[in-house]
């Protein structure tokens, strides 16, 4: 990067570059999963390019009993939901069965009230044995992206691929053993923060995150119908 020059105007083109580089994954109708609310602009680009079918990923972190800001791992929504644990941390503060349990049980009750805003009644879209493509706006820590994809995993798709506009070279070398493909357009160096290299990076409304999915339903039909898929 220039100094002063930004490789993204906006999430938008970001996007639209993005999809350019995805766009051999067109013929296999793969799912393009956002990271909301700052990777559904990106996401709603590569799939509008690509005819897929989008929907959201929640990701919430679980906290350890009495210090709910150190997270002893996540819950990863989709039409099976997964847990994945900081198993280093579990056996540091040996958190009781109990205790995981009800505090997933809780982040998944918030991941549903979120997706409720987002999408109404509709039902996550299955992902076994299909090509998926994760999308966020960038990475800068990578502890969401790679719980996400640990969590995916565990549903066995056909493929699992990282998507992101902008990502620091060693974030990016830290997820590789997580999926199958990664794609990043910049991988500046020093990387500072994600938001440095747009030129716009307003933070992205709900109101946005409802259009667009209710847009892409157009070129995708990207949300299952209510009632299509089953979920625990």
């Amino acid at each position: 990067m220039i100094r002063g020059h930004p490789e993204f105007q906006d999430r938008r083109e970001a996007g639209q570059r993005l999809a350019a580089r995805l766009m051999h994954f067109a013929r296999v109708h793969p799912v393009v999963l956002a990271l909301p609310r700052g990777g559904v602009p990106v996401a709603f680009e590569v799939a509008q390019a690509l005819g897929a079918e989008l929907d959201l990923l929640f990701v919430r972190k679980l906290g350890a009993p009495g210090y709910e800001e150190l997270g002893i791992g996540a819950v990863v929504d989709g039409a099976d939901p997964q847990l994945v644990l900081n198993e280093d941390i579990v056996r540091q503060l040996a958190p009781s069965p109990n205790y995981i349990k009800s505090e997933m049980r809780r982040q998944l009750a918030e991941i549903e009230r979120r997706r409720h805003i987002y999408l109404g009644d509709a039902t996550p879209i299955a992902v076994t044995g299909r090509t998926v493509i994760v999308v966020d706006d960038g990475i800068a820590t990578g502890g969401t992206v790679k719980a996400a994809l640990k969590g995916l995993r565990k549903v066995h798709p056909a493929r699992l691929v990282l998507a992101v506009p902008v990502a620091p070279a060693e974030g990016l070398a830290a997820l590789a053993s997580e999926c199958d493909e990664i794609v990043s357009l910049a991988q500046p160096y020093p990387f500072h923060a994600v938001g440095m290299h747009y030129a716009e990076f307003d933070q992205t409304s709900d109101e946005e995150v409802i259009r667009l999915v209710r847009d892409a339903r157009k070129f995708g039909h990207s949300i299952t119908p209510p009632n299509t898929a089953t979920r625990p």
